[in-house]
């Protein structure tokens, strides 16, 4: 089997295995435990997927340290699986939103630092393959979205969302996802980080950073960003399933396959990937951000205005629109990094960025995203209009404070590289 061909599998079960229960996660709990807990339960589904940001916090750095120092990154990465698989499969026997909660805690500790761990292992093999990585990673990690969505198609069409079986699913597929980690070649750990301080290894030192005002403010909206991105992960699943105890949607495709509808904003996402080029070099950076902005206030508001009746067209179109809200800021927020940071930071400075969106980010939107759904419970019904609208009104505010705070200039010639 070709060296490509190995790393294209383990892109794909990279996030097959995270795909299979992520955006089902939500609608299950709500399902299962929210009849007992009333409007609590939306507050249990947003601290439940902030965990995964508590394990962003400091397990990615900690499992890098110990493939960069101990053991190779490859048997690293498939113990980081297995420990993950066996961790997910214990919720199975969760009973209430507390032992959900620290479940998915234990298993994000895992899964969370096998990204970046997998995107390790893949530079590192293809570099010693001497292939061009710039060139042969992009179609390798494609895979990985690709996994993501046939995941959720699995999950959907088996309606194992709706029961425990979607963990079990999860967990054999993590195990295995591990197991095919060891047979890729050899990473070995070279000591790169010896004679680094703890700070320096943590990615602490791109905290100085927050002196530049220019990187205080970009690094705020980050965090304030992630926060929105957290939103629709927790609770879309759920929303749309929500349309089921209404007679008039009742046995509707969307409700039937929600988890399938929302599959739509993974594939938008991999259609966007391909436009940013375009859109940098005519644009710029600050504008592109804008753009994705502008495309998470409409994310949020059809969502308001949609269902899956007549108003189906709606919630289509807000899953378009997710590519452009997670892709553009995301990519370009990245290449800002890399512009303006000194070589000698900027992989912490990348890390710094991760931190803000899915670390802090994630857990102050699982905060702010399971406070509003529970404030906006009446009984056990949620008023996912006002839940949405609220969402797209906090987003148009990030919206217009970051058009006025943030200050770039587009180069235009400077990113003409960048386009090709």
């Amino acid at each position: 089997m070709g060296i490509k061909l190995r790393l294209t599998i383990m892109n794909f079960l990279q996030f097959f295995v995270w795909g299979v229960w992520l955006i089902s996660l939500g609608g299950y709990m709500g399902q299962v435990f929210g009849p007992i807990e009333g409007g609590s339960v939306g507050l249990s589904i947003g601290r439940t997927y902030g965990s995964m940001g508590w394990a962003s916090l400091f397990m990615p750095a900690l499992l890098g340290i110990i493939a960069d120092k101990y053991f190779s990154a490859q048997k690293v990465l498939g113990i980081a699986h297995i420990i993950a698989g066996i961790a997910i499969f214990f919720a199975t026997k969760a009973t209430n939103s507390t032992e959900m909660y620290w479940v998915i805690f234990a298993t994000s500790c895992f899964y969370m630092p096998t990204i970046a761990l997998n995107n390790s292992v893949s530079y590192a093999v293809l570099n010693k393959f001497k292939f061009n990585v710039q060139e042969a990673f992009t179609p390798i990690r494609v895979w990985g979205t690709v996994g993501f969505i046939i995941a959720m198609w699995v999950t959907d069409l088996t309606d194992w969302k709706s029961n425990t079986n979607q963990f079990v699913f999860a967990s054999v597929a993590m195990i295995i996802t591990g197991l095919f980690s060891f047979t890729m070649p050899d990473v070995p750990a070279e000591n790169r980080n010896t004679n680094q301080s703890l700070s320096s290894k943590f990615g602490l030192d791109a905290f100085v950073l927050f002196k530049q005002k220019k990187m205080a403010v970009f690094f705020v909206f980050a965090m304030l960003l992630g926060a929105a991105l957290q939103v629709t992960n927790m609770f879309g699943d759920t929303f749309i399933r929500d349309f089921g105890s209404n007679p008039e949607y009742h046995g509707t495709f969307g409700v039937e396959h929600s988890v399938f509808i929302i599959s739509l904003s993974q594939i938008s996402e991999t259609l966007f990937i391909l436009t940013i080029p375009f859109f940098l070099k005519r644009f710029g950076i600050k504008q592109v951000m804008v753009f994705s902005m502008i495309a998470w206030v409409l994310r949020f508001a059809l969502f308001g205005i949609g269902n899956p009746g007549s108003g189906v067209i709606f919630l289509i179109l807000s899953m378009i629109v997710y590519g452009m809200a997670f892709d553009f800021f995301n990519i370009s927020g990245s290449l800002f990094v890399e512009r303006e940071t000194d070589s000698k930071i900027r992989s912490s400075a990348q890390g710094l960025f991760m931190l803000m969106t899915n670390g802090i980010g994630a857990i102050l939107g699982g905060e702010f995203a399971g406070r509003t759904v529970s404030y906006f419970t009446i009984g056990n019904r949620v008023q996912w209009q006002e839940v949405w609208f609220s969402f797209a009104g906090y987003s148009f505010v990030i919206l217009i404070l970051f058009a006025f705070l943030f200050k770039y200039k587009h180069d235009r010639k400077e990113l003409e590289n960048f386009s090709h």
